[in-house]
């Protein structure tokens, strides 16, 4: 059978799913198509037209190079197609956006044939997706006195690719879709147990919210036919959690603008709001696409006679409508004004969704082409000699003279791009930055090397100094999914540069430890900048961004982002740890005393938390900068004091060390020039040239809060609060409750895993059963336990030491490498499961609990369905405590008494955390140049 008969029998099957033909990536299928259009008899000969000019993938796609070739035949009339005349092709060419379609531009531009050069240079005028070997090209070509190579870089210096673009509607009309109450997470745009289609769009879209919701969006797009649905997290923010470009690509290809009437499944600039915004990851993602997302405001605190918030029962503030955004609403967004109206009526100003960085995005179709953009016009100023024209918005730089610097302002400083002041910069200021770090997750994976594919990048920036592709969160099962996906990724990630969890090979075994576990251990420096496909993407050491897979695209094919220096908020202790507590208590509590102090407004959500933890090595202290994700955070920094940060980066060494130990080394010799950059910071700051980062004394910060230790007596669980009266209150991660409050609960079924657990949390487990067979107590199991250690170098250490075994004794399953399950589990028994590293139950893709379950996990998540569904009779919950809670409930059947705790874990040193003795800032100072931060 021919692949273009499979291509049929495919589109077929796709018609019973209600889909279109997939979008053809491949050259052979397109190689075969082209030869039926060629054949003018062919009986296929008109779909095959069809596809290749309306279904065929651009970019760096083996099938866009086989179409970039063709297109070149018929320009210089080697084929004739009459449905393809030579401007046609040209204008394909211009839609493909880079790679083999620029490089027959410039064949065609530089050539000798003049009657093919000028039209050529036209389109390459309005091409920004060039890299160095389309650039040393024109550069050679100019300085040998070709005159077409002269007129493009002169029309690249002036900015003609984008000052050529029409400027953004003046008015927007929408009309309003309220997609929920609350907090609206991504996963509700795009379900994590969907991970495995997200690559293919049109199929992915179909999971987004429920179908009744799509139906809704239609209709009103019907009754509307002018007008853009605005999707809305009512009394919430829009696109919390999880860092999902696949969540924006879903609501733009509903509710979005077709990008290129020749590329399929590829929709723009879609429009969201949230009565508290959007979530800081998901703005990004919404830059990408050249998108709008608005904070409304629509609701605002109830205040009495005297001025103070009115509160319910609860302690809750009580909210009052300011004005309504139902479902069907007209409204009208003015884009100079920056103003939201209902006819006349003005209804909230909107100027932070029309920056004019922002507005250069929407313009520009995306924020790729601003980055690619200006890029190239210096590239092409620089070549002519001359100053790049001012056409893009200044770099925002904001300098306050005699105020210094917070931790994440000197991380900026010190890695700025083309910053024209040498004065330090401050928040909010906008800048291009460095990228050190960045990782590729495996569910977003797919849609990162589309991304790679898509801007034409054939290799990583070679000003990286790391990165990881992971295959943790598909690591439960590799079922017939992963296996189609999983094996592709790596091989794709592998040539373009990464450092792979699983070699193409096979030389290696196949790894699935947890990104930000790896991502923690390669990040040998405390003044990096990390950028990961996950929003758990929060190093303990240097800054990092949980991203979409776009931007993770970006940041691997040019080694930069550009991004505003965020606020930070600084978190310090106070009082002593009791002994009963573990450190994720603490996380917990700083949750909960910092919303009590600041009157239940979350002053954590859109800035960088900058905790004072000192004492904790980076693998303990990422349990906080992990929980950050869930608290809204942009992003969060560890404030460490020298020889806990030499600890950390000789621990990293030594993990490093096993990677390229196991053959993971490539052969740019990433790992090993990552362990040479460990060893140069720790001889900085052993010599005290370059101590570890601290801020300024007289740093400042949007707010301060002090959590005070002595307050926790008491196991701290997060509760999703599943049965709140208000819609709005459930699922967040603002309810904080102590133990004592869930007595008697019964408990189905216990997870110790996911990002949030460190090698010493499987040593506590450990430790928990010698004490109960010391005090001669049955270890035995009323709820199902799962283990799921983060890496296997954790395993590896733990067989070392010797507690592997005890787990392994009192275990009744144990992963096996060599025969990993093949499907998920819908039921469990009553014991306890060793699972392979990774992020198992946390991702609610491969495994869950058994819908209706209430779990007590160490995980991170607590969105609706997400670990455990809901059933008709009963809401799944997913409370979220330490690790010895976890255990101990499980071993119970039920949540134990405080009692009961504190004799589980007596003996147990459940974490080294104090607070340092001493303020952890540098003294304060009036000017300190750039170049020395």
């Amino acid at each position: 059978m021919s692949l273009y008969s499979e291509y049929l029998q495919e589109i077929e099957n796709r018609k019973g799913q209600g889909l279109h033909p997939k979008p053809i990536d491949g050259d052979a299928l397109l190689s075969e198509i082209i030869a039926q259009i060629k054949e003018t008899g062919h009986e296929h000969r008109t779909d095959s037209l069809n596809f290749f000019i309306y279904n065929t993938l651009p970019g760096t796609t083996s099938a866009a190079v086989v179409k970039a070739k063709f297109l070149k035949e018929i320009i210089l009339g080697e084929s004739v197609v009459a449905e393809i005349t030579p401007t046609f092709a040209f204008e394909l060419l211009s839609h493909m956006k880079g790679g083999p379609s620029v490089e027959v531009l410039l064949d065609l531009a530089l050539s000798d044939n003049a009657s093919v050069a000028k039209p050529a240079a036209e389109v390459l005028k309005t091409q920004v997706f060039l890299y160095e070997a389309d650039t040393d090209r024109l550069k050679a070509s100019y300085k040998a006195g070709n005159p077409i190579a002269k007129e493009i870089l002169v029309s690249y210096s002036q900015a003609e690719f984008f000052t050529k673009l029409p400027e953004i509607d003046e008015t927007i009309d929408v009309v309003t879709f309220i997609a929920g109450e609350g907090d609206i997470s991504t996963d509700l745009l795009s379900p994590g147990h969907q991970s495995h289609s997200r690559a293919d769009r049109e199929l992915h879209g179909q999971c987004m919210s429920t179908p009744e919701a799509q139906a809704e969006i239609k209709a009103l797009q019907v009754k509307h036919p002018e007008m853009q649905v605005m999707l809305i997290a009512e009394k919430g923010t829009m696109g919390v959690g999880s860092s999902r470009m696949s969540g924006v690509n879903n609501v733009a290809l509903l509710a979005g603008k077709k990008a290129s009437p020749y590329v399929p499944f590829i929709n723009i600039a879609p429009i969201v709001a949230g009565t508290n915004g959007i979530a800081p990851i998901f703005l990004t993602t919404v830059d990408v696409t050249g998108g709008i997302g608005l904070d409304l405001k629509n609701w605002v605190k109830k205040v009495d006679a005297n001025g103070n918030t009115v509160v319910d029962a609860n302690g809750d503030a009580v909210l009052e409508e300011k004005y309504s955004v139902a479902t069907g609403t007209v409204l009208t967004i003015d884009t100079k004004a920056k103003k939201l109206y209902n006819g006349n009526k003005e209804l909230a100003d909107i100027s932070s969704a029309f920056t004019p960085q922002k507005v250069e995005f929407m313009r520009a179709g995306g924020s790729y082409a601003v980055t690619f953009g200006k890029k190239l016009q210096t590239f092409a100023a620089e070549t002519l000699g001359v100053e790049p024209a001012s056409v893009y918005a200044a770099s925002k730089e904001i300098s306050h003279e005699g105020q210094g610097l917070t931790a994440v302002e000197k991380i900026f400083n010190r890695n700025a791009v083309g910053v024209l002041s040498d004065a330090p910069l401050h928040a909010g200021s906008n800048v291009r930055v460095k990228i050190n770090i960045v990782g590729s997750q495996d569910t977003t994976g797919p849609m990162t090397c589309q991304e790679l594919e898509a801007m034409a990048a054939s290799t990583i920036s070679p000003i990286v100094d790391g990165a990881f592709q992971s295959g943790c969160h598909t690591a439960s099962v590799w079922d017939s999914k992963a296996k189609a996906n999983t094996p592709k990724l790596m091989s794709f990630m592998n040539t373009f540069g990464l450092i792979t969890a699983r070699d193409p090979k096979g030389v290696y075994p196949a790894m699935t430890d947890v990104i930000h576990k790896v991502l923690n251990d390669i990040t040998v420096d405390d003044r990096a900048i990390i950028i990961g496909g996950d929003s758990h993407t929060r190093m303990s050491k240097g800054v990092a961004f949980g991203a979409d897979s776009g931007t993770v695209a970006i940041a691997l094919a040019t080694g930069e982002s550009a991004m505003p220096i965020p606020e930070s908020v600084k978190v310090t202790f106070k009082g002593y740890m009791k002994k009963h507590m573990d450190f994720r208590d603490v996380v917990h509590a700083t949750q909960a005393q910092m919303l009590k102090q600041f009157g239940g407004e979350n002053v954590f959500q859109g800035r960088v938390i900058e905790v004072h933890i000192g004492t904790l090595l980076a693998d303990q202290a990422f349990t906080f900068t992990d929980w950050t994700a869930e608290m809204k955070a942009k992003a969060s920094i560890c404030i460490s004091q020298d020889d806990t940060l030499v600890a950390s980066l000789e621990l990293a060494k030594k993990r490093i060390q096993i990677m390229i130990d196991k053959g993971m080394e490539n052969s740019a010799k990433t790992l090993t020039g990552l362990i040479a950059l460990a060893d140069k910071r720790i001889d900085e700051v052993k010599s005290g040239t370059t101590p570890a980062l601290t801020p300024d004394a007289n740093a400042k910060y949007f707010a301060e809060v002090v959590v005070d230790l002595d307050q926790i007596d008491e196991p701290m669980i997060a509760d999703p609060d599943v049965n709140n009266d208000d819609v709005s209150k459930r699922y967040t991660h603002d309810v904080i409750r102590p133990i004592s409050y869930y007595k008697d609960k019964p408990v189905d079924l216990g997870f110790v895993g996911s990002c949030m657990v460190h090698k010493g949390d499987m040593q506590i487990i450990a430790q928990m059963f010698r004490n109960m067979e010391a005090q001669g107590k049955e270890i035995k199991f009323n709820a199902p336990l799962v283990i799921a250690p983060p890496t296997y170098n954790i395993v590896d250490e733990l067989k070392e030491e010797g507690d592997w075994a005890l787990l392994e004794k009192y275990a009744g399953f144990q992963f096996n490498d060599k025969n990993p399950k093949a499907a998920a589990r819908t039921k469990y028994e009553n014991i306890m499961y060793l699972e392979r590293p990774g992020c198992n139950l946390c991702m609610g893709n491969q495994e869950k609990a058994e819908p209706g379950d209430t779990v007590i996990a160490t995980s991170t998540r607590l969105f609706q369905g997400r670990v455990v569904a809901d059933t008709t009779e009963k809401k799944g919950e997913s409370l979220l405590g330490s690790t010895p809670v976890v255990v101990l409930s499980t071993i119970l059947g039920r949540f134990p008494t405080i009692e009961e705790y504190m004799a589980a874990v007596k003996g147990i040193k459940l974490t080294d955390f104090a607070p340092p003795l001493d303020a952890m800032t540098t003294a304060p100072v009036e000017f300190i140049p750039v170049s020395n931060i």
